[in-house]
């Protein structure tokens, strides 16, 4: 029988559970000595540290199953985690027990909190862990490792999926709790992952459907901005080689498009809409509308997206190209003058969507907009 020390984010029951698979054999308060809990700089989860005099609470756990201690291991592997020795205080007198450290300790910052941890991250957590567990036998820790952060933001597209959100009253009250999901599969997962689902779904005239397989490619939330200056009457949009038309065989694969980035996890869609303009346009928005919710292509993809409207100030005009090195944007910003691209939109010349609903919402809110300076 293994005898684990849990000190930061897996003494969270559930998330502790979605890991190993199974509840643990027995769960035991206990401290170690001469070390501290503290939060890591930039991150959402603790570091255990040397400290003298310090005092690390936490739990310990049994894990009498092999397997149980198997899925730990990995679990703990895809952050640089393995376990080493240590001896710790319970109740019931000293343990020895196996505690799970990285190589080299990251930096910290001040104290760490499980209940503030949990109020923030752990709906995120327990869906990020859905993934890593289920792809245990398939991806190695450092193969998953490396697309943890996506792993990471799909989770948190899932989160954002579970709130509710205002829709039309004509949709049939029908909810996912009526679907019948017979198996998902995930065949495929990288920065993007690919999934299919075996299921029966609520037919309008009543029953269920006949099995079927469906399949999406399952990407994140993205916040996009269309930025418009009302006292100039001119909007900003950008222009970027595409790989979906490329893939697709345009001829021309570099398309006008509204500022966009994917919502990171744990981000607010609008916290996502002000970094990205700052980022991609060189622009500092002033206020912020909503234009719409909505699902790019229902019915293959996840995508979800929150487009804005950004009032933003171009009597200054941004550098003509831009974007992030890190990340291979090679960006050129348009400034234009808002009839032009209405004309454009109405010709059918913007092939991309969102941008395309972003004018239109523009020029029927457009007279609003500049009677408000």
């Amino acid at each position: 029988m293994a005898q684990v020390f849990l000190y930061g984010t897996l003494r969270h029951a559930p998330l502790l559970e979605r890991v190993l698979g199974a509840r643990p054999a027995a769960v035991r308060p206990a401290r170690l000595d001469g070390h501290a809990v503290r939060a890591v700089a930039d991150g959402a989860y603790p570091a255990l540290v040397a400290e003298a005099g310090g005092v690390a609470e936490g739990e310990v756990i049994a894990l009498d199953d092999p397997a149980g201690w198997e899925r730990l291991c990995h679990y703990e592997a895809v952050f640089g985690y393995a376990p080493q020795p240590c001896t710790v205080e319970t109740p019931e007198g000293a343990v020895a027990a196996q505690v799970f450290r990285p190589d080299t300790p990251p930096a910290t910052e001040g104290a760490w909190s499980l209940d503030a941890w949990a109020g923030r991250w752990a709906a995120q957590s327990l869906e990020a862990a859905a993934e890593v567990m289920g792809q245990m036998g398939r991806m190695s820790p450092r193969a998953l490792a490396a697309i943890h952060p996506m792993i990471r933001a799909r989770a948190h597209s899932r989160v954002l999926a579970a709130a509710p959100r205002p829709r039309a009253p004509v949709l049939a009250p029908m909810s996912r709790d009526d679907v019948e999901l017979r198996a998902h599969r995930r065949p495929y997962a990288d920065y993007y992952s690919y999934d299919e689902q075996d299921l029966r779904f609520p037919r309008f005239g009543g029953g269920l459907s006949e099995p079927v397989t469906r399949a999406a490619l399952v990407a994140t939330d993205a916040a996009l901005v269309l930025p418009y200056d009302p006292r100039r009457d001119e909007v900003l949009l950008l222009e970027q080689f595409r790989p979906g038309p490329y893939m697709r065989g345009d001829l021309r694969p570099w398309c006008l498009e509204p500022v966009a980035g994917r919502v990171d996890p744990g981000e607010d869609p609008e916290a996502t809409a002000r970094r990205e303009t700052e980022e991609e346009a060189g622009l500092t928005l002033e206020r912020l509308e909503l234009i719409s919710r909505s699902y790019p292509s229902p019915g293959c993809l996840t995508e979800f997206f929150h487009i804005y409207l950004g009032r933003v100030d171009l009597a200054r005009r941004p550098a003509e190209t831009g974007g992030l090195e890190a990340e291979a944007e090679d960006i050129r910003r348009h400034v234009l003058p808002f009839d032009t691209v209405l004309g454009w939109a109405d010709a059918g010349q913007i092939d991309v969507s969102p941008l395309a609903l972003a004018v239109y919402w523009l020029a029927r809110h457009r007279s609003r907009l500049r009677d408000a300076g």
